[in-house]
């Protein structure tokens, strides 16, 4: 079974990528409402590299990061950026 990590231990935490590069803070998340999977991780605070990226958008114009694309969680939420672009 996956380790679960409640939404309280990843708010606020830095997106980093695996090769070090600052993308931003979580502020929320997405779900899938039927499944609770999650989908995207809401950024706030989006590094000018995480703006140039071709991430999808809210509505509120917030980047939004696949969840798939999550390598570890620690103090940092890691990502790889090849399942960014």
């Amino acid at each position: 079974m996956p380790e679960r990590n409640p939404y309280t231990s990843l708010a606020g935490k830095m997106i980093v990528t695996k090769e070090g590069k600052r993308m931003g803070f979580v502020k929320d998340l997405t779900f899938e409402t039927g499944s609770g999977e999650v989908i995207n991780i809401i950024v706030k605070d989006s590094t000018l590299y995480t703006k140039n990226l071709n991430l999808e958008k809210t509505n509120s114009n917030e980047m939004l990061i696949p969840y798939n694309s999550i390598i570890a969680v620690g103090d940092f939420i890691v990502v790889s950026e090849e399942d960014l672009i």
